[in-house]
Formats: structure tokens, sequence, C-alpha cells
């Protein structure tokens, strides 16, 4: 999402087992503030999962307003698409990011894993190529894995993801797996009700880094079908609290051809 931590959103992405096709908008607010110079903070949060038959698309549009202590407002805004073929083969990215509305360095590029590892393609902001280890889990895959634990009576794992946030490859993970919800589970959306709920917490971090703290951690509340409808976004000087406030299924595609070639869509959310 900002920075790095900030892209992280799109790991809210559905499971396969169970796919939600979804639209989904969150109001962010200050929950907690660190020893940093930021007194309150603001945002939304716009997620897209999208089935393109062989493929999910998810698209994330992320804006964070900040207040510093001397009256300093500062803006991030976060631009993020990546297409991810459904046997979590392959995936396509798409990164933009900018700061009070000067941009960063577009991210982009395609990886392709097996399962002896892979290997992801930058072309943005520099070409270059990265060696992924076996066991890589792209988005979809990543949140198949934590929902599949939860259901299973695991209460933590530590898969790598690579989600095409940043230049140096895959980022640990260590996903805690807290409290299950049995249905019906309170929400104001009815569809989402009559299933169960998990709470998760993740934390990611750089493995090419010295720095042995995490680089971003979120919670969320998944519902069976992948859908979060609450969330606790922690950038290190503040934390958010995300509630679900527009929820929409999205149809299945009616007609899917042989092959779906993967490119990353651009179109408003």
């Amino acid at each position: 999402m900002v920075a790095t931590g900030l892209w992280h959103g799109q790991a809210l992405a559905a499971p396969a087992a169970g796919m939600a096709a979804h639209r989904a908008v969150y109001d962010l607010v200050l929950s907690a503030v660190g020893n940093g110079d930021v007194v309150t903070a603001e945002g939304k949060l716009t997620f897209v999962l999208s089935d393109m038959c062989t493929a999910w698309s998810t698209q994330q549009q992320l804006h964070v307003r900040s207040v510093g202590r001397g009256g300093d407002e500062h803006n991030s805004d976060s631009d993020y698409a990546v297409l991810e073929d459904k046997d979590g083969s392959s995936l396509i990215f798409r990164a933009d990011q900018s700061e009070n509305g000067q941009p960063s360095p577009r991210i982009a590029g395609e990886a392709h894993m097996r399962p002896t590892g892979g290997r992801v393609h930058y072309t943005a902001p520099g070409v270059h190529d990265v060696a992924l280890p076996a066991g890589t889990l792209f988005p979809v895959a990543h949140t198949t894995r934590v929902i599949a634990a939860g259901q299973a009576g695991q209460t933590e794992i530590a898969p790598p993801l690579f989600d095409g946030t940043v230049e140096t490859g895959a980022l640990n993970t260590y996903v805690l797996l807290l409290a299950r919800e049995a249905p019906p589970v309170a929400t104001p959306f009815a569809a989402l009700a009559p299933l169960g709920a998990q709470r998760v917490h993740i934390a990611y971090y750089n493995p090419t880094t010295r720095d042995m703290g995490p680089i971003f951690e979120q919670g969320m509340r998944y519902f069976a079908n992948g859908v979060a409808d609450r969330l606790d976004l922690d950038f290190g000087q503040f934390r958010l609290a995300g509630t679900l406030r527009e929820f929409r299924l999205l149809p299945a595609p009616e007609h899917c051809p042989p092959a779906t070639p993967l490119s990353p869509p651009r179109r408003p959310l």
C-alpha cells in the first residue's frame, strides 16, 4: 500500500475454492498512533476481484491522508493491478504509487512458477530478473492457503509470497490464524451472514534487507468465500481500521474460451 506496506491489501483476494468475485469499498479510520509525527489519518480502499475464466484479476486503489503534529498534510495514493493464472503458474503485475501527487517509479513485470521454483522478470522501473524460491505463492493462491489453513484448524503458516510490490522478489510471510466464527456471523451484509468467518493476522518481511522487523502488518476477518469485512492496517507510525462500506458480488463469465491471455486490466474501479 504506501511504500511497500500499503500495497498489501491485494492479499484480500478471495480463495479459489468458494470463490466470490466481488467489489468492496472500505472506509479507513485512525485506530492508533505510534511514536512518530502522525496525529491523525484516514483513507479509502477500493478492491475488485474478477473472474477472468482462466485467471483472477485483482485491482486495488488506496488513498491515505495523514496529518503531522505541525499540521502538515500528506497524501499517499496507490493503484495496483495483477492478473494471476488460476493454476498458480503465472502472474502479470503493475504497481503505481504517488506521494503528495508526485509519482514514484512504476513496478511492473511478469512472474512464472514451477514446483522447483520460479523467476520474475521486471520490466519497470529497471529490467532485471530475480529467482523465486520453491513454494512461493502468488496473491490469490496465498490467500487460498491462509483460509484453507484456518479451516483445517492450523494456528500458523509461513508461505513465501510474490505479489509484485517490491523489486527484490518474494516476501516472507508469517500468518496467525486466530478466532473462527461460526455462522450466522454478525454483519450488515446479508450475503455474508450465513458464512463462517476467520480472523487472521499477516506480517510481511523482506528477506533481502537487514531489518529483522516486518515491513507491514495487517489483520482481516475473512468470510468463507474470501470476502473481508474488517481490516487492521499497521503502517508503523499509525494504524488504520477498515470497515466494509460497499459490497456487491460480481457475475462469473458466461462463456470462457479455452485460454485467456493475461493482461492487467486498466478500467475505473
